[in-house]
């Protein structure tokens, strides 16, 4: 499934996103702009998390409802 690829890579970008803060937080160098480094790839993590988590209630859903009609 795509969604699933799309989710693994983008976990990957936030990851290294967090290091390259967490880095320069150690460097003591002051730029917002890679604090919000992270943000890029968390908010399309954050959709393709939560149609992950949904996939299963909603495959149960409709299936219940194919057996209710048989």
């Amino acid at each position: 499934m795509w969604v699933r690829q799309i989710h693994r890579w983008l976990s990957m970008a936030f990851t290294l996103a967090v290091i390259a803060n967490i880095v320069a937080m150690t460097m003591q160098v002051q730029a917002v702009w890679i604090g919000f480094l992270a943000l890029v790839p968390l908010i399309p993590l954050l959709a393709t998390g939560l149609y992950l988590f949904a996939l299963p209630y909603l495959g149960q859903h409709t299936g219940a409802r194919s057996e209710a009609s048989s």
